[in-house]
């Protein structure tokens, strides 16, 4: 009877866990090994601050739940010390704040990562850590136009002072 019921819980488990990974926008699979509780705690502030969810989940149960919503080729990197941590708005926030935690502790490893429905190598979610911010990309593209309407200032302007340069002079010896 026991067995029945933790293999119920292990079944809402996973399919809670696939809900979550198919909802989310990003998620990054890492090595947690190594890492001590203050750390944790402070890398876990860190990444509920940005929205992000991050646990650790026995191997087997995510496993599953990767075949559920078919992301099995993510079952590969599912050994050791894993944990996941998942975005359901921002789809850079965990893999920039996992790669700067990395960056920084040798023992704690980017596994691999997904983002839009697409898996990412280690690699690729070091590439997705770098991309700007939200706000950083807005601000960039509002200075862009910016500029682009400063230039077209500048260059009416120049065009009003040389036909009016022009005007001055015609009728300069018009007034003789």
């Amino acid at each position: 009877m026991a067995n029945a019921q933790v293999l119920e819980q292990k079944k809402k488990i996973v399919s809670d866990l696939a809900a979550k990974m198919q909802n989310a926008v990003a998620g990054v699979i890492v090595d947690y090994k190594g890492i001590n509780v203050e750390d944790d705690t402070k890398l876990r502030a860190e990444l509920r601050k940005a929205g992000v969810e991050y646990s650790v989940i026995k191997n087997t149960l995510t496993a599953k739940a990767c075949d559920e919503i078919g992301y099995g080729k993510l079952k590969e990197v599912l050994e050791g010390m894993t944990a996941l941590a998942v975005s359901n708005s921002d789809p850079i926030a965990a893999a920039k704040i996992l790669n700067a935690y990395a960056s920084k502790h040798d023992n704690y490893v980017i596994k691999a990562g997904f983002v839009e429905g697409e898996l990412l190598d280690p690699n690729g979610v070091k590439a997705l850590a770098e991309i700007p911010g939200f706000e950083t990309l807005i601000a960039k593209m509002l200075g862009s136009f910016q500029s682009s309407l400063y230039n077209l200032a500048y260059a009416l302007q120049a065009i009003i002072d040389k036909s009016g340069e022009s005007s001055s002079a015609e009728a300069a010896p018009a007034a003789e």
